[in-house]
């Protein structure tokens, strides 16, 4: 089941992860970006633009999972794209999204 169609901006899904809503935050490869889905409905809710365009991927952390860690790629670039994107290949945290991830679940061997 097709849940979300991107937009030519939005480039390419990445890592993904859910929050305690039940939404899902996609990292765009490619379009400097993560979006937030609702699944249930398969419309973009939010959308938070990083300084990098090579957005990997997305978790929520801290004390009380209300930062989104986000990282971003680096490979693949020479070096005059490197000197234009300073930021690739950083790990960044987003505060003052106004939704708290969920813990992960750990399995036993």
């Amino acid at each position: 089941k097709l849940l979300y169609h991107l937009e030519k901006e939005e480039q390419m899904p990445d890592g993904m992860c859910i929050d305690a809503e039940g939404k899902l935050w996609v990292a765009c490869i490619d379009g400097g970006r993560i979006i937030r889905i609702d699944p249930e409905t398969g419309k973009r809710i939010q959308t938070v633009r990083l300084p990098t365009p090579r957005i990997t991927s997305c978790c929520f952390g801290g004390k009380d999972y209300s930062e989104m860690y986000v990282t971003s790629a680096y490979d693949g670039l020479d070096e005059k794209t490197l000197a234009k994107e300073p930021h690739a290949g950083e790990i960044f945290k987003i505060t003052g999204l106004g939704v708290k991830g969920i813990p992960q679940n750990f399995y036993a061997a």
